[in-house]
Order: structure tokens, then sequence, then C-alpha cells
């Protein structure tokens, strides 16, 4: 009856628990909260200390995304690429703080130390490596489990059978990822509401049909009682009892799909009371059949619908592990935006929907994970102690996370934050600490998985920090550039030299070392940045920010591209293509810009000329307001060529200047219009980095090993950048130079 006791009086926990989650995803103005992925529940079969449906847990995929979304309000990002014009953009949004406001003492502190940023880096890298983890024992604990129930229709059939069975259907699940989901996704929402209609008419047939008092585990008196009677033993249940809310944590990866009000309806409707049921109903037939408690989810199944529900269980249980493994793509995603991962090829496999994407490397990587765990431990209950250990991890980092949203973010009363993390964190630290005692009974799956993961992340994203401060540093000064000429020193080939670089500002080393050892150069140098923002996406019409460098004959421009962290730079010829198109209208608006200040600056002169000559009334306010509208107004009818008005000498020579400055204006443009199209039709040629890092001497040994070894190693496994930005081979120009760090 130990069991029984566990699901009666663990109820309360189990909605206790589940009823804060929900507030931390509820809570907030609703307009910050579209900003980052929500969280959604749903629930799938699985295995705790009873064979049970499963609760959705809010174990997000966007623990990266938490992570941009306070980087945008406070200066903790540890890559200084920030530009002021990224504020600008439509979807960039920023809290303004009263500087005696707890927000803001919040922000500086943050701020104030750099050791504070890399502990808050960890904490998200942490997070998102124990969403990884899940992401690997999720499949192999929900398709085992969902497909254990052939052996209560087949007493004698092995464990090696369901296991093989369960490895056949993993492996063909990973083996079509690349044909994406959206063929099948309709499938999805049909299968997992009816399978939350089955569990919960099977939970209300077993209430009725065994044992109605079951409903007394409503009542919070029975935590206090169950703590009571079982001391130390119950404390230590809760590690099992903290199964019943992990598994399969979410249905669709990107959860921002949905709006706010259908995750909360769904929830409240149809989720929880079906899993409330599910688990009073099971209950209710472990009173009665106590023997049963290995496999009471298939056991407490009328016959009638025993196979039925077995199908739609599997069905379920694979809808789920498709959402895990597809939330895992999404996360990799969000953390190669922001420098916390190894470039890998990431690949669009729907049309319509941008946020589908799969990531070859990381699904094989998966595979071979999610096999090895399923034929390792052949059973579920070591799988969902690991799980539940991922999950209680992750849960805390959310809540922390969370608490600076709250402060900064949503600039709640530091009583409203106190309020919602003090019980997050006594409900949460007390489920951490119950499943630490099972982390030698599999606990240590998740935390092997997550260990390896942080390893490549965090010293992918230290490598790649020392890099960009060492090209910071060493970036070409402008005296430099201008002390070369228009020509640089160089012969200046017909063409068009796009050199690509990290440094949103400056001119980075790589173009120093290229035209000391070249003696030429492109007549047009480009030099491109692909920059990712703390920000959901960029639209198209912001995407491209081009600037000049240098005077004009020098032909040298740096344009950046701007993507947000759910943004693709897609493999496709539209990127040249709209880069070109910017460049144009940046020349044309250029030279407008000019003009327009010209005409400004001629005008006052004339102003200031009649003024001195006494040619003008005395009140000279109002003759200078009608003499600068007069002219401006004759500037703009003479430039469309309708209207010719009669004009005084004054005004005609004023004209006459104006008229000729916008000639010349108009015929530059177009000869540098023209220019630029003729160096591209000469040819287009990529100059990219093919930089090697290495430790500067005297580098601590720690340093060494993290750099000249194991980052050196992850640089030599990932995609080079000539695929990542699809550079043709013909085109393609690659300089070398080693970089100290």
């Amino acid at each position: 009856m130990s069991q029984t006791r566990k699901i009666v009086y663990g109820f309360w926990i189990k909605r206790l628990i589940i009823q804060w989650i929900w507030r931390l995803r509820s809570c907030g103005p609703q307009r910050e909260r579209r900003k980052f992925p929500h969280y959604c529940c749903y629930g799938l079969p699985s295995r705790a200390s009873v064979w049970s449906s499963e609760i959705w847990a809010l174990l997000p995929c966007g623990t990266f995304a938490l992570y941009s979304l306070l980087c945008r309000h406070a200066n903790i990002k540890t890559i200084p690429n920030q530009d002021r014009t990224d504020e600008e953009l439509t979807t960039y949004s920023r809290s303004v703080f009263d500087e005696h406001s707890f927000a803001a003492k919040t922000k500086r502190w943050l701020e104030g130390r750099r050791c504070r940023k890399n502990i808050l880096l960890i904490l998200v890298i942490v997070g998102s490596c124990m969403v990884i983890g899940d992401g690997i024992l999720t499949p192999a604990i929900s398709v085992l489990s969902a497909t254990g129930g052939i052996k209560l229709d087949h007493p004698k059939m092995s464990d090696e059978v369901v296991v093989l069975v369960s490895v056949i259907i993993l492996v063909g699940l990973f083996s079509i990822q690349h044909h994406g989901t959206d063929r099948i996704s309709w499938l999805c929402a049909p299968i997992v509401f009816l399978w939350f209609l089955l569990i919960g008419g099977i939970g209300i047939i077993n209430i009725c049909k065994y044992d109605t008092h079951v409903l007394k585990a409503f009542s919070p008196i029975y935590i206090f009682r169950y703590f009571k009677k079982g001391g130390i033993d119950g404390w230590t249940s809760l590690g099992g009892i903290m199964l019943s809310i992990t598994g399969t944590e979410a249905v669709f990866a990107d959860l921002s799909h949905f709006p706010v009000s259908a995750i909360q309806i769904a929830f409240t409707v149809v989720v929880f009371p079906s899993l409330l049921l599910a688990y009073s109903g099971q209950a209710a037939y472990l009173i009665k059949n106590p023997d049963h408690v290995l496999d009471v989810f298939y056991r407490s199944i009328p016959e009638s619908i025993y196979w039925p529900v077995f199908l739609i269980a599997t069905a379920a249980a694979i809808v789920a592990s498709q959402a895990t493994i597809s939330a895992t793509f999404s996360l990799i995603k969000q953390a190669l935006a922001l420098s916390c991962f190894p470039r890998v090829k990431v690949v669009h496999t729907s049309r319509k929907f941008l946020q589908q994407i799969y990531i070859p490397e990381i699904n094989w990587v998966l595979m071979i994970l999610c096999v090895a765990v399923t034929a390792g431990f052949k059973n579920q209950t070591q799988i969902g102690n690991a799980s539940g250990t991922a999950v209680a991890v992750v849960m805390l980092v959310t809540t922390f996370l969370m608490i600076l949203i709250m402060i900064l973010v949503w600039r709640c009363h530091w009583t409203l934050v106190v309020i919602f993390t003090v019980p997050s964190l006594i409900v949460e630290g007390t489920y951490f600490s119950a499943v630490l005692f099972k982390v030698n009974q599999g606990g240590w799956v998740p935390l092997a998985i997550a260990a390896a993961f942080f390893v490549i992340m965090y010293v992918w994203h230290y490598g790649s920090v020392k890099r960009y401060e060492f090209e910071m540093h060493s970036k070409v000064s402008m005296a430099y550039i201008l002390g070369l000429g228009p020509s640089l020193g160089l012969v200046r080939v017909p063409g068009i030299g796009l050199v690509y670089t990290e440094l949103a500002r400056g001119v980075p080393p790589i173009f120093s070392h290229f035209i000391t050892n070249l003696p030429a150069i492109h007549s047009v140098v480009i030099f491109v940045c692909v920059k990712y923002l703390p920000v959901y996406t960029v639209p198209e019409e912001e995407r491209f920010l081009v600037r000049r460098i240098g005077p004009k004959n020098f032909h040298m421009f740096r344009c950046v591209a701007r993507y947000g962290y759910k943004d693709l730079h897609k493999k496709d010829d539209d990127f040249e293509e709209k880069l070109f198109e910017s460049l144009h209208l940046f020349v044309r608006l250029e030279y407008l810009m000019e003009e327009c200040s010209e005409s400004e600056i001629s005008l006052s002169g004339q102003q200031t000329q009649q003024s001195n000559s006494n040619e003008c009334p005395t009140n000279d306010d109002d003759n200078k307001n009608s003499l600068t509208l007069s002219s401006i107004v004759d500037l703009t009818i003479s430039s469309v060529g309708s209207i010719v008005p009669v004009e005084s000498p004054v005004h005609i020579s004023a004209r006459g200047s104006a008229t000729s400055s916008r000639g010349n204006h108009c015929q530059n443009e177009l000869n540098e219009v023209e220019f630029l199209k003729s160096c591209r039709a000469a040819g287009i040629v990529h100059i990219l980095g093919n930089t090697v890092v290495k430790a500067r001497r005297g580098s601590n040994f720690l340093k060494v090993i993290i750099i000249d070894y194991v980052y050196q190693l992850l640089r030599k496994m990932c995609r080079e950048n000539s695929v990542i930005f699809n550079v043709p081979h013909e085109s393609l120009l690659n300089v070398g130079q080693v970089f100290y760090v």
C-alpha cells in the first residue's frame, strides 16, 4: 500500500507545483511575454513510481530566449558587438529605468563585474544542456513505456523484444527528421487531444468503479499528514513523485506560434483536468489492486478499449519524442546565434513555417545517445530517474531567469518578486534535493550528458569571445587607411571583394594582412558582418545596415546583416541580391542627403547677403522665413518640371546655383551606381579569414588546453564559414592568419 499512499498523499504536491509553474508562465504583461518562446503543457504516458499518464512539465526550449531578452534590457552580453542603431529596430525594445529604482540597481549590479555576466551565462548554458539531455531521455522513456504495453497481453515476452521494438521506432523516427514535420503536423493535435480525452475518461470510470474516496487527495491536509508520518522516507519519495511532472515537456518546438490565451485555455480546460482524473483513477484502482503497481496504467484500462488506447499511447509517445527533438533543434539554433555552439548546418524543412528546422549533426548524435540509453537501461525506472534530475535542474534555472525577467523586463515591485520567488524556490528546491538521492539510480545520465555539452558550449563561447576581443584590439585605424590613398597603395582591379568579418565596426586585421601580402585589391571592397541580435526576429526591410568607410573615391563600404535568434541566414542567392539592393539604396540616399544639406547652406548664405544689403523689408524674421520657404518651393517645383513660377533675379540666381549643384549630385550618383554595377558584372570574390587561434605565450596551463586543443578540435569538426555563407568554391579566397589570444 506504500505506492498507493504515495499517489494519494502526493497528489496535492503535484497540484501545487503545477500551479506555481503555471503562474511562472502566466505572470507579466502580455506585451512582453510575446517576445520570447512560451511554455506549454501537454501529456503523454511515462512510468514513474507507477506506470501512469504524464504531465508535460514546463521545461523551456527557450532558455536562451530568456537570456536574449535580458541582454536587451541590460548590458550583460559577453561579446560586445552591440550598436546604437540596433535599438532602433521595430522588434527591439528595452525598458527605461529610474536611476533609484530597484530594477536600475539590479541592472547596475549585473553590469558591474564581468564575473557576474559569466555566472549568468553559465547558468543559462547549464539549463540548456539539461534540456538537451532531456531531449535524449524523453524519446527513450516515452517510446519504451508505450511499447511496454505489449507484455501485458503476452506475459512471456522478454524485455529484450520490447527494447528492440523501441529501438526500431526510435531509429525510424530520427531517420525521417530531414523530411520535416510540416506534412504530418496536422495529426499531432488530434492525437494528443484524443489521448487526453481517453485518459480522462478512463480515470472517471476507475474512480466510479473502485473508490470515490480517492478524491480526498485534493485536500492539502494530506500533504502534512504524509510528511509527518513518512518522515525522511516521505521526503526522499518526492524524487519518485517528481516523475509525475516530467517526461515529454513540449508538444511544439516553437511555442510562440500560439497566443498565450490559447495555451492557458488548453492547459486549464483540457490538460490539467485530464491528468487529475487519470491520476485519481489510477490511485483508486491501486487501492483495490495493490499488486498491479508496476503496470497500473495499462491494467486500469477496460479490456474493450485496451488496444485502441495502446495505439493512441504509442502515437502520442512518438509525437512527444518529435516535440523534444524539434525543441532541441530550436535550442541549438538559439545557441548558435549567441556564439555558444560550434557552427552546424541548419536546414529549413518547411517553406511555410520558417521555425521548422533540421540539424543533421545534432540529429544523429541524439539518435545514437537515445538508442544507447534505451538499450543500456532496458527499463523505465532508471530512465525516469534521469529525466527527473534534468527537469528539476531546468526548473530551478528557469525560476532564476524569471526572477530577473520580472525585475528588469516587467519591472514588478520587489514585493511581487519575493512572493513569487520564495514559494517557487521552496517547492522546486525540495524536489531538487529529493532527486539528488536518485543520482546513483540513473540520475547521473543527464548530468554526464549535460557535462559533455557544457564543455563544448562554454569552450566554444570562450574561444569566440577571445577571438573577437583580439580582432577588436587589432583592427585597422582609419588614419592608416587614409594614408594609403584612394588606391590603397595597390592596384585596384575590376570587381567586388566581399570581406567577411565578425566586427560590426572598424576594419578587421585580416584586411591589412591581405593588402600586405598581395599587390592588388578589388575596385570595390565591402566588409560583410553577419550579426545576431538579442531579438526574436529582424524584419526583412531592416535587415541590412550599410555605411561608407573613408572618402567616396575609396569605394569601401560596410554592410551589417542583422538577424534575430530565430532567423536563419538561408543558403540562397537572395542574400547577395538584397545586399547590393541595400548598397544602391544607400548610395542614392547619401547623395540625396548631401543635396538637401548643400541646398540649405546655399539658401542660408543668400538670405544673409540679402539682409546685409538692406534689400529686405524691416521685418527680417518674416522675410527670412518667406524667402526660405519660397526658395524651397521653387526648387521643389522645378525639380519635377511641372510649374516654373516668375521669380526675382535673386531667386533665379539662387535656384540656378542649386540646380547646378543638384545636377552634379545626380550625375555623381548615377556614375557611382553604374560603377558598382560594372564592378559586380566583372566578378565577385568572397574573402574569408582562415584563422588559427592559439594561446599567447605565458598563458596558464588551463587556457592552453582550452584554446590550443579543445577549441581547435571544435573548429576543425564544425562547418566552415564558406559552407555557412554558401560561398561558391570558385569565388572563394581564404586568407590565413594566426591570432594569439
